[in-house]
């Protein structure tokens, strides 16, 4: 069964998914994060929920390998930013001072970002 995490998020097979109450209509619902396309389930209790969101991961994937598209996979570890030229310069003189690839000074950044908020 997907495990529901400490954010309060549903995971399963690498994927994740969120988790709403919906008080008018009295049932859960969610969707798959982090992807590009727009898929949903919904449950009556939380248990429900979860078998849902495994259904729906599962059937994204099948439908994805029968039509022969690409599965999005969420967190590729890849992504690009725009910061501006001159943050873009200080960011590599820093790295630079440091011995390291631009590429690892800004994630010990984000790391250190993310540790500094405890999430």
């Amino acid at each position: 069964m997907a495990k529901i995490n400490e954010t309060n998020k549903l995971n399963y097979n690498g994927y994740t998914g969120s988790i709403e109450i919906s008080f008018d209509d009295n049932c859960l619902h969610g969707k798959i994060l982090f992807i590009n396309d727009l898929i949903t389930y919904e449950g009556s209790t939380p248990e429900d929920l979860s078998v849902s969101f495994e259904s729906a991961v599962d059937r994204y994937i099948a439908y994805c390998n029968n039509t022969g598209k690409p599965a999005n996979k969420p967190y590729s570890g890849t992504f690009n930013i725009r910061i501006g030229r001159d943050l873009h310069r200080k960011a590599a003189s820093e790295a630079y001072a440091r011995n390291l690839s631009l590429n690892d000074y800004v994630a010990q950044a984000i790391k250190s970002a993310i540790d500094l908020n405890g999430t």
